[in-house]
């Protein structure tokens, strides 16, 4: 079983992200759970939400402490929230950002990878230049890191569960895709 947990900002999309790709790993015939851990439930607060995913059945039902898998929608919370709590030693770090963090001594035992998912998002009109909406961006990074689950399972989940600006969703997921950096 893979167990990840996802880290932004309210109003970012990291709820919806999360079910998305469980929509898409469903599709590519995985069991899926999908979660958020709410606190203050307002824009530019921090939200934590979750994956699991299996191909047998899955019988947990508590909250994830040991992720295998990290992904931050801000890279901004890395300055006030320990993003590698728990992190199993060699779990990939996924990082909305249009740089490296300047100190990476904290993910010595993971494997790093950053997207600019959020110029990627104003690219393709996704929100606005000061609240990019960058969870389909982060999708498309996130299936090229793992390898996993295929592009055509992310466009069809995008297209089945996005009103709004489908196409646009599925070029930002394909640009961050092709546009993720490994450290």
């Amino acid at each position: 079983m893979l167990e990840i947990r996802f880290h932004g900002r309210g109003g970012q999309g990291t709820v919806v992200l999360t079910t998305l790709l469980a929509h898409s790993f469903f599709q590519a015939g995985y069991q899926v759970q999908s979660f958020p851990l709410f606190g203050v439930e307002r824009r530019g607060a921090p939200v934590e939400a979750f994956l699991r995913l299996d191909r047998k059945k899955i019988l947990a039902r508590t909250n994830i402490t040991t992720p295998d898998h990290v992904v931050i929608q801000d890279q901004t919370l890395l300055k006030n929230i320990d993003v590698t709590k728990g992190l199993k030693p060699g779990g990939w770090v996924l990082i909305n950002g249009s740089a490296p963090p300047s100190d990476t001594s904290r993910f010595e035992r993971q494997k790093v990878a950053t997207v600019d998912a959020s110029r990627i998002a104003i690219r393709h009109g996704l929100g606005s230049r000061t609240q990019p909406i960058v969870n389909t961006a982060m999708m498309g990074a996130f299936a090229r890191m793992m390898e996993m689950p295929p592009m055509e399972a992310i466009i069809a989940a995008i297209r089945e569960e996005v009103p709004a600006e489908p196409e646009r969703n599925i070029a930002a997921a394909e640009d961050a895709y092709r546009e993720i950096q490994f450290l």
